[in-house]
């Protein structure tokens, strides 16, 4: 996998002019950040030696590269998932390529289903913790000691320092947000009204079929992370409705303006 990885970055490094400071991996709905971008290179998945390519309709599958808030950047505009029948490697390959490209921080966004009684579709929820329910771990395997610890630790799976002044950029615009857990699930089926409530119960506040398994890796190299989800539908108890995955591109699309504002302010700040 290394030499898959040092293949694949040099190859992305031969296309472009510049380093990248900030990852970024767009969710479901969520690829109009890159709108905001003052794109330099533009280079399609199926172009990149060892890349997945993405089957999800709302994920474009670019990799873009340009500068956001005064930071060159590099953007996944659509990522990967387990559902896709990829292994978590596969799912989770980017995030090797983006550390070896030179990122020093990782941002991301998913669309996800909340649990918490006092969420709305729509909210914006910062996510300051996670809780892997994914069936197979991207770390199951032999350790590559260059890529980082046999035993990694997640104390701080996302940058406190960081979401600390996502809060204020927030603050400063006048936009909302919530904070709290989001716990990772395989899918491609929205939850139950049963799945929610074990959801709930076992300390989340939103879920979802992201987010986790590129957390982890990004922590297992050393990446700060910083993630933000929209909640594109409820699992709370009354107010469960029927779902579909046009609907929840749609809420996300609608929320999505206030996140970008964010994510481009914030840049300026880091």
């Amino acid at each position: 996998m290394l030499e898959q990885i040092k293949s694949t970055a040099a190859y992305i490094q031969s296309k472009i002019s510049f380093q990248p400071e900030i990852g970024i991996i767009l969710g479901t709905g969520l690829g109009g950040l890159v709108k905001e971008i003052n794109i330099k290179h533009t280079i399609a998945y199926e172009e990149i030696p060892n890349f997945p390519v993405s089957t999800v309709e709302g994920h474009s599958g670019k990799l873009i590269f340009g500068e956001l808030g005064g930071k060159n950047v590099v953007a996944m505009q659509g990522r990967f998932h387990f559902y896709e029948g990829y292994n978590m490697q596969e799912v989770t390959f980017p995030v090797r390529v983006m550390k070896f490209l030179g990122i020093q921080k990782l941002f991301l966004s998913n669309a996800s289903g909340g649990v918490n009684a006092n969420f709305s579709v729509g909210d914006l929820m910062i996510i300051n913790d996670h809780i892997n329910f994914f069936p197979e771990h991207p770390l199951i395997g032999k350790n590559i000691k260059e890529l980082g610890p046999r035993f990694p630790d997640m104390s701080e799976a996302y940058s406190k320092e960081i979401i600390a002044k996502a809060k204020k950029v927030a603050a400063d615009n006048n936009i909302e947000v919530q904070e709290g857990v989001y716990l990772g699930l395989s899918g491609p089926t929205f939850e139950t009204p049963a799945e929610y409530r074990m959801v709930h119960r076992m300390g989340a506040d939103a879920v979802g079929m992201s987010t986790v398994p590129e957390v982890i890796v990004a922590r297992h190299m050393n990446i700060p992370c910083f993630a933000i989800s929209i909640i594109t539908d409820l699992g709370v108890e009354g107010k469960i409705v029927e779902v579909t995955h046009e609907e929840v591109q749609h809420v996300a699309a609608l929320a999505e303006k206030k996140m970008t504002l964010i994510m481009k302010e914030l840049m300026k700040e880091l």
